[in-house]
């Protein structure tokens, strides 16, 4: 086994890097929110998922991977990114709705 380890150690620095962008990536995301809903921008851009599915797939296809794989991955990034958006923001309108009952309250 003495002969893999070289490659499982080159292995794990990619997955800890992979897992330290989807982090981040998340956070973006999360950042995103915010600001869509202090502004009340939908969270779902329809164009924008397009626009970065299609350069997935484009820079899936330069690395050589499998189109198929590269569509599922995107699949499942944007579907929990959105996931977390829309809970965030559910979030929001709620504390700010809240907040709103409780200042007429107030009044």
């Amino acid at each position: 086994m003495k002969g893999l380890e070289p490659f499982r150690r080159r292995l794990d620095v990619i997955d800890d890097e992979v897992a330290r962008l989807l982090g981040e990536r998340f956070q973006i995301c999360r950042e995103v929110a915010v600001y869509k809903s202090e502004n009340e921008i939908s969270m779902m851009q329809p164009g924008r998922v397009e626009e970065v599915r299609a350069r997935y797939l484009a820079r899936g296809a330069e690395a050589d991977l499998p189109a198929a794989f590269v569509a599922d991955l995107f699949d499942l990034l944007i579907a929990a990114t959105c996931r977390v958006e829309d809970e965030l923001m559910d979030r929001l309108a709620a504390d700010r709705a809240s907040a709103a009952a409780d200042e007429r309250v107030e009044s």
